[in-house]
Order: C-alpha cells, then structure tokens, then sequence
C-alpha cells in the first residue's frame, strides 16, 4: 500500500502534521497557561498586602479577627476566583475563605513565599491547598505588618471559581469553534501539501512506469517518455536523462549482440565452408597417390603433391590470418608505435612487389611529398597493412594496369592512398567490405582468399590510432586510403 514514494511522503506529511499539531497544542497550553499565570502575578502582587490594608486585618499590631472574618465572606462574593488563606510562620493553615470540605492540605511550602518576598522573578507557583499536586500563582504578604510578624497572608489569585469558569470556556462553542476553525485549516494545508506532493512526484511516477516497462521488456524495447529530461536540471531531470542515455544505450548493445551473434554464425559457416575447399582438395590429391601408389610416377605425381602442396599452404594461410585476426579483435596483439619514417617504408614495400607486379604485367607507381611526414605507428602493423592493400590493388588490375601510391599530410595525420585503375567496387559494398570474409568483390586474379585480409589491415589501422576506408575513383578503379598520427 505504501511502497509508491508519493504514499510514503503523504504518510510522512500527515504524521508531520498531526506531530505538528500535538507539539503546538501542547506548547501554545503551555505557554498561554504560563503567560497568564505571570500577567496575573504581576497585576495583583500586591494584592495580599492591599487587602491587609484597607481591610484593618492588623490594629495595633495584633490581628483582627472579626475584620479576617469578614474579609473572607466579602472578597468570596466581591471575586470569587480568589482564595484567601492565613498562615502561621510555618506555612500551616490556620484559616480560609475556601469552603471547608474541599481544602485538603493543612500546610503549604513556605519556598515559595520567601521567594516571593524577596522579588524574585515571576511567574512564582506555590502550593495550592485545594489539591496536593496543583501550584497557582498567588499573592502573599507578611501580617500584622512588623519586625516579628506572626504568619501571612497567602491568597491564590486563581481559585476553584477560576478554574470552573474557565473550564466553562474550554467547554464553548466559541472555543469548539476556533479548534474546528484549526483543524480546518490544518486540513486544508495537509490537502495543499499532498496535491504539491503529488505535482512534484509526477516526473519521477511517469520516468518509473518507463522503466517497469523496460523492465518488463528484457531490456530490449525502450519506450520514449513523453517529456524531455534535461542533463542541466534538478536531480529529477538529472535521473530521467541519465536513464534515457542509459536505456538506449543498452537497447543499441542488445541490438549489437544480437548484431555479433548473428555474424558469429556466419563466420562459423563461412569458416566452414572456406576450410572445406582446400581440405577436400588436399584430401582428393593425397588419397588417389595413396590409392594408385607405384602406378604413377615421375611428372603426373608431381603435379599432384604440386596441387596438395599448393592447397595446404593455402589453408595454412587461411588459418594463419584467421588466427591473427582473432589475436587483434581480443587485444591480445598491442602496437609497439614509435616515430618512424613512412616514406622509407613505403619504398621497401613496393620494391618487394615489383616482381609480382612485373608477373601481372601492373605498373606500381607512388608519389611522396618534398618533406615526407614522420608517423608513430607500429613498424611490422603498417608494413602488413601496406602489403595487403598493394597485393589486392594488384590482383584486382588488368593487364597493363597500374598501381598508384601516395603520401600526403592532413592535420595530424599522414594519408596513404593506394588506388588501382580496375573495375571498381559496387556501391553496396563498400559498407561492408572490411567485414571478415566479405568476398562480393570480383575475384582477382589469384581468387579463392579468405575475404580476411582487409579486415586484419583495419583493425590494425585502428590499434594505432587511425582510420581506413575505401571508395571509387572517379576516372575509374578503387581507392584505400588510411591515415597514421604524426611523431
């Protein structure tokens, strides 16, 4: 029932409000009950003495006790909210204006009344002889008046009368009234603090039924909130963005799983399919010897352990690439970069191509700028990088085609471009053709790759911090371009 925070903080606010309530209750009673008492301290505290006075208690030093009598029966009809007592020197009762029955004490606490007589501070509480818990305010005074005086004059400003009147007032309808005007407006103000609750808790009800949701998903189909969040906001906002962010990152790695798994499968068939050509191969050559041992002899069997040969060290290479490839997409192969000259580089590439190239009849060209850049990169990474795209620009070439490498600088980095003047590649491929046995390409003239070559040459590209891509010239033939850092 509460686990919703907006219920939680309606209960929080209406336990707020009734603690609230209670605690101004009980100190308004508190303080209003002791204001009281010191107002009407200070108004008559000098009423015990004044009454002595005008009412000729002491004559000639003695006290008057017809005059004491008469005191009482007046003053109980003149202000019946006061008591009149008289006290001998040890604070006992010797007589009252109360009625008889319901004076239970027979001495009061002379603390009180000494503290009086010096002044001290008011609101000053002595005992009331009515009861034996209750303290009033009072008024005291010595009597007769002297240096030996014989007791005093005590008088409890707020009597039985007072209390029956004003337990009288609490009992009105006035005052029932001004409680319920209270409770009224506590009631509107705890309606006014659950529907701010309720305005304030609207973001975060909606950002949560968005997240069950994505919840209830698995994760994978994330529903937009009908509001923006904005990074900048308050911590709500703060959290409805962070959650948008996170959700749809989640969702697009859901999506490149479910991406990778799918190439997974592919590259298991592919791998399968790739390994089973040469294998088949090798294993028809190698058994028909193995069958026909003795009855073939001189050039035919060497022509076949030629084709076995060929076959195995074609699968070799496949193995071999794949296997490298498999070391670069783990991490397991890390650069060794440090400055190094790309122009001299590039040179002992293409010299070790001319023989190829000659056998192809392609023409390698390459072009290098007045001041050639300095590169940071890993020596044995570009040199392989190097050899995969000028091979393939060779074995895509026609006859009496070339090979044209260049070097430029652009910003921080170097630009290497190796183009060729073939057939091209189609637009729909150039997306995927450093995927890993990508082969849509038309065959070049040594065929029959594995398609992981230029994906070995980009994961390398970008293991030392550059990029690689392809495109169409527009004279015609393909480009490979990728860039190294500066030294």
């Amino acid at each position: 029932m509460f686990q919703s925070l907006y219920a939680r903080l309606s209960l929080a606010l209406i336990g707020l409000f009734l603690v609230t309530g209670i605690v101004y209750a009980l100190i308004s009673l508190v303080t209003t009950t002791r204001y009281m008492q010191e107002i009407t301290q200070h108004f008559n505290q000098d009423l015990a003495q004044r009454i002595v006075a005008d009412r000729r208690l002491v004559i000639d030093g003695e006290m008057n006790d017809l005059a004491l009598k008469k005191t009482f029966s007046d003053y109980m009809d003149i202000n019946p909210s006061i008591e009149i007592y008289l006290l001998d020197k040890q604070g006992t009762i010797l007589a009252f204006s109360a009625d008889a029955g319901k004076v239970k004490r027979k001495q009061v606490d002379l603390a009180p009344i000494e503290a009086f007589m010096r002044g001290e501070g008011f609101p000053l509480l002595g005992d009331d002889p009515r009861s034996h818990e209750r303290r009033k305010a009072f008024s005291v005074t010595e009597v007769p008046a002297g240096d030996m005086p014989d007791g005093y004059l005590y008088v409890v400003l707020r009597g039985e009368e007072y209390d029956n009147a004003e337990q009288a007032v609490l009992d009105s309808y006035a005052l029932r009234y001004s409680a319920g005007a209270v409770a009224v407006s506590m009631g509107f103000g705890l309606l006014t603090g659950l529907l701010l609750f309720r305005w304030l808790t609207r973001r975060l009800q909606r950002l949560s039924s968005v997240m069950s949701a994505f919840q209830q998903s698995g994760f994978t189909s994330h529903q937009q909130l009908p509001e923006s969040f904005d990074p900048d906001g308050d911590e709500v906002e703060r959290l409805g963005a962070a959650f948008e962010e996170m959700a749809q990152r989640i969702a697009d790695q859901w999506g490149q799983l479910k991406q990778q798994d799918k190439l997974r499968r592919e590259l298991v068939a592919q791998v399968s399919h790739d390994l089973r050509t040469p294998l088949a191969v090798l294993h028809g050559y190698l058994e028909t010897l193995h069958m026909e041992r003795g009855e073939r002899e001189g050039e035919s069997q060497q022509d076949y352990l030629g084709i076995a040969l060929k076959q195995s060290e074609r699968l070799k290479g496949m193995l071999e690439d794949l296997f490298e490839l498999a070391q670069l997409e783990a991490r397991e192969t890390k650069p060794v970069c440090e400055p190094m000259a790309l122009a001299e580089l590039v040179q002992d590439v293409i010299q070790k191509f001319q023989l190829p190239a000659q056998q192809h009849q392609v023409e390698v060209k390459w072009h290098l700028p007045q001041s050639p850049p300095q590169v940071k990169a890993d020596f044995a990474m570009t040199e392989r990088v190097l050899d995969n795209l000028i091979g393939n620009a060779i074995d895509h070439c026609e006859s009496g085609g070339s090979v044209t490498l260049n070097i430029s600088q652009q910003a921080d980095f170097a630009l290497v471009e190796v183009m060729d003047d073939g057939q091209g590649i189609d637009e729909a491929e150039l997306a995927h053709l450093f995927d890993p046995f990508f082969r849509k390409r038309k065959q070049g003239k040594e065929g029959g790759h594995a398609g992981l070559g230029l994906a070995i040459a980009r994961r390398m590209v970008e293991l030392q911090g550059g990029t690689i891509s392809a495109s169409n010239n527009p004279q015609g033939g393909a480009c490979f371009s990728f860039t190294l850092p500066l030294a």
